[in-house]
């Protein structure tokens, strides 16, 4: 652990189902500096496994134990060794190149480096007229009820320093697992920094997503965590990283 350029050791989370034709490019992207990759398969019917460890043979597999995102990505945090950890997706949307970023931003400070395709510099090949939309709703209605400034609610490159794991307190399978993280490090008062990304469509394949299904689940979750008993500490600065 600890190669350089940074201090810091860093372990990059990919979840994938069936991604086998995807994971060349998507590997293809990682600085050569990370640490540790650890691939979540759930339960992949292809080549997955096979073809992420020849092309890294440093790899550390996690067979996920049920099904979903959230659950692939609580599992994979649960096994990383680094400092930092960076989550990125295996369908070729997150350019590993941006990791440089995410990680000097969390090393100038931010406890929680948080992607964000709308700030300056970001921009997204893949976003639908109503995944736009309801991505903006659900952001202005987390700023509203947590007092947070995200630009970007539904989006899941993220990048943490692993010693805040557990004031998170993750505990969701589906890909609400994004909105659920943001919204507790604003509860826990960490220090957050949104990072400009540009995403990318899928290669190859189709998405799991489905917009009214899983956004009505990060409806739920945003209106469920003003019950759940933590306190908000007060507004919460989102800050642009630098």
């Amino acid at each position: 652990m600890n190669k350089q350029p940074f201090a810091a050791s860093v372990s990059v989370i990919v979840p994938a189902m069936n991604e086998a034709e995807n994971l060349p490019h998507v590997f293809a992207t990682l600085p050569e500096w990370i640490d540790e990759v650890i691939l979540v398969d759930g339960n992949s019917t292809d080549d997955t496994v096979a073809v992420a460890r020849r092309l890294r043979p440093d790899l550390r597999v996690v067979v996920q134990s049920r099904r979903g995102k959230g659950n692939a990505l609580i599992e994979g945090f649960q096994a990383a060794q680094g400092d930092i950890i960076v989550m990125i997706d295996a369908d070729g949307s997150t350019d590993g190149r941006e990791i440089r970023s995410f990680v000097a931003t969390l090393l100038n400070g931010a406890d929680f480096a948080k992607g964000s395709r709308y700030a300056p510099g970001g921009g997204s090949d893949d976003l639908s007229p109503i995944r736009s939309l309801g991505n903006k709703f659900l952001t202005g209605l987390t700023n509203l009820l947590y007092g947070t400034s995200y630009t970007d609610l539904c989006y899941g490159y993220n990048a943490f320093w692993a010693r805040h794991l557990d004031v998170m307190d993750l505990d969701c399978d589906g890909f609400e697992i994004e909105t659920l993280m943001n919204v507790r490090a604003a509860q826990a008062g960490l220090v957050i920094h949104e990072v400009p990304s540009h995403e990318r469509s899928r290669i190859h394949g189709e998405s799991n997503l489905h917009a009214v299904r899983d956004g009505w689940r990060v409806l739920k979750t945003i209106m469920r965590e003003r019950t759940r008993g933590t306190s908000v500490t007060g507004p919460t600065q989102v800050a642009l990283a630098k």
